[in-house]
């Protein structure tokens, strides 16, 4: 193979994502809402429920972990940001008090 024959980019090969990794904060508030209503659903034996209720319990409560597990992720990933950006400002107020003082 020479040098032509290869093609290469900074691209990597993941897989596909799962359907839910682009809900944000309020995609998992209704993933937890539409999960409670599911389960709603289930306790009520409204029409479409599973002849084994376990199994309408089982899939109401995957919707609702998946939709906790991204709120939390959500609020972790706001705290970071927050906690970062207030570091930032410490270190230019700093700086700016180094540069105030060192002039006069």
């Amino acid at each position: 193979m020479t040098h032509k024959d290869v093609e290469r980019t900074d691209e990597r090969g993941y897989g596909p994502e799962p359907w839910w990794a682009g809900f944000g904060g309020w995609g998992a508030v209704v993933l937890i809402v539409v999960g409670v209503t599911g389960a709603a659903w289930v306790f009520l034996r409204l029409p479409g429920t599973p002849d084994e209720l376990w199994t309408g319990y089982h899939q109401a409560a995957k919707v609702v972990a998946i939709g906790m597990v991204i709120a939390g992720t959500t609020v972790i990933g706001r705290r970071r940001a927050r906690a970062e950006g207030a570091e930032q400002a410490e270190v230019a107020a700093a700086v700016e008090e180094a540069d105030h003082s060192g002039r006069a």
